[in-house]
């Protein structure tokens, strides 16, 4: 088996089915694909179960979270490598050839991305080249292999191998971040992160998430943040990030306050307010346990 599709669903059911679509139609590689559904409410578990019969369905009871459901898959995987994929993606026929023939030919690189699109045909910054905090933690990190620091994790591939030796993803990242981890863990073992220009995905983006309230997904992005420095950066540099980032974010609670009478967009505007004093008030609870 060429590679190992692992498929993510939380209340995708008007998603999947395209997706499962252009995965089955690539061509030049043999595969196999893995849907686990975290518990969805929208009947995807059953969706995929009557209507793609060869998948390796995975349907649990309660929502485990992106990286946990990923790894339960990652363990019955056979093909060389594994691609983890969005439902709220579709796929080009030719792009799973193309990444497969990328990491054959160049063996140090430990984990790759495509191309991304979004609906609209603009594409979609899917390359980071630092991590969060990087201002401050780059020196703690060291020198690392590469210059890309992550790809994003709608779509991803690496060997099997490596994804078992590394135990798949970090399980305390619930949502956000894990891919950011798994990519500093690789270019730690001394392998880059690449990029597949002749490989190309169309991806919806933020589908999983978009029955959650905005404060709640920010929430949810701060403490994977500080998850991340709580893993990589020594204690002193969390703290001065934590500063600085109630400051900024008082700053901007009072810039974006003054000018919003005067602003043509108020609901805009007002988005924001919403979120900068999530942002703080996460930021502030996470400053008071550290002291405790």
């Amino acid at each position: 088996m060429d590679i190992s599709v692992i498929i993510v669903s939380y209340n995708t059911a008007d998603l999947i089915a395209a997706c499962l679509e252009s995965v089955f139609a690539s061509q030049e590689v043999s595969l196999e694909v893995f849907v686990v559904d975290n518990a969805s409410k929208d009947g995807s578990a059953e969706f995929v179960r009557g209507r793609f019969p060869t998948v390796h369905l995975i349907a649990n009871d309660r929502n485990l979270g992106f990286g946990a459901a990923n790894n339960q898959a990652l363990r019955e995987c056979t093909g060389r490598y594994v691609i983890f994929l969005n439902p709220d993606t579709r796929v080009d026929r030719a792009a799973f050839a193309a990444m497969a023939r990328f990491m054959t030919g160049n063996p140090r690189i430990g984990l790759a991305g495509p191309k991304i699109f979004n609906p609209d045909g603009s594409r979609q910054d899917s390359v980071s080249v630092r991590y969060p905090g990087h201002r401050y933690g780059a020196r703690e990190l060291g020198p690392l292999p590469g210059k890309i620091a992550c790809v994003m994790g709608s779509c991803q591939i690496a060997s099997t191998s490596l994804l078992r030796e590394l135990g798949g993803f970090d399980e305390d990242f619930f949502l956000y971040g894990e891919d950011e981890d798994l990519c500093l863990r690789i270019r730690k073992r001394g392998l880059s992160i690449g990029f597949v220009e002749d490989a190309v995905i169309m991806h919806y983006g933020g589908q999983s998430e978009r029955d959650s309230m905005p404060e709640d997904v920010v929430r949810k992005k701060v403490h994977a943040e500080y998850l991340f420095y709580r893993k990589h950066y020594l204690p002193g540099t969390g703290n001065r990030i934590c500063t600085a980032q109630r400051r900024r974010a008082r700053w901007r609670l009072f810039i974006i306050s003054l000018l919003l009478p005067f602003s043509l967009d108020k609901v805009a505007a007002k988005r924001k307010l919403s979120r900068y004093r999530v942002v703080l008030e996460e930021v502030r609870a996470i400053a008071m346990r550290g002291r405790e």
